[in-house]
């Protein structure tokens, strides 16, 4: 489903990533780890378009995404759900208006929108919040309702970026769960982590990148000491789009 072959991307003379090969298949759940700077967010923003790579292919259900025309990019981008750490809802739209916007921008028939959001808040469990605004709701609910935008348009890749960041490990687990029950319905799950305790409960597959290289790739693996989030030295950014 997604495939990396020898994909590199520097910024001047640092290193995004550079000669990753990498495959991750249709129904996978994958942690991606590393330290600050490792590459993670290059990993992803390439994955996405929104880099180009300097060599290499990256590959989205067996078409070149470093092919794409600008035309096809949005569509390209449509396909994939994204969830920030810092939920990134809209604070005047209320919960059902933020998911529903994730439909109405694609143009999704109004009688859809009616059918699927209810569908998707009662799934992520904040169906009673839905005419409250972002304000007037937990932290935790937010975080569902970031999901339920995310989901909403039935996406082949939810892309998580450190979803349980901000949240205590209660609510954080409740989230993990949620992840867990989308992927088990057939969306594949990339994540973005530093939680040790997730990664090693969760038994999935793992990913860690330091220095822009992919230094190990374990199908039930495991959160080691030099994936800690401290300073490499790196010129990743946070990753927003």
């Amino acid at each position: 489903m997604i495939e990396y072959r020898n994909v590199t991307k520097k910024y001047g003379g640092n290193i995004g990533v550079e000669d990753v090969s990498i495959r991750i298949e249709k129904g996978e759940f994958v942690f991606l780890v590393g330290p600050s700077g490792a590459g993670k967010s290059t990993f992803v923003k390439l994955l996405l378009k929104l880099l180009e790579p300097d060599a290499g292919e990256i590959f989205f259900n067996d078409r070149d995404v470093t092919r794409l025309q600008s035309i096809d990019i949005p569509k390209h981008r449509r396909s994939m759900g994204i969830v920030f750490q810092d939920f990134s809802l809209l604070p005047k739209k209320t919960v059902f208006e933020n998911v529903a916007f994730a439909m109405e921008i694609i143009q999704m028939p109004r009688r859809a929108v009616k059918r699927q959001v209810p569908q998707i808040l009662e799934l992520v469990g904040v169906s009673a919040e839905a005419d409250k605004y972002p304000a007037q709701i937990s932290i935790g609910e937010q975080q569902r309702v970031a999901l339920a935008r995310a989901i909403v348009n039935n996406p082949a890749v939810l892309i998580a970026d450190e979803p349980t960041g901000n949240l205590d490990p209660e609510t954080g687990w409740e989230i993990m769960r949620l992840l867990d029950q989308i992927n088990k319905r057939g969306t594949t799950v990339l994540m973005v982590t530093h939680s040790k305790e997730i990664v090693n409960s969760m038994g999935k597959r793992v990913i860690a990148i330091r220095d822009g290289r992919l230094v190990r790739d374990e199908q039930v693996g495991m959160y080691h000491p030099e994936d800690d989030p401290i300073d490499a030295g790196g010129s990743e950014e946070l990753f927003k789009i």
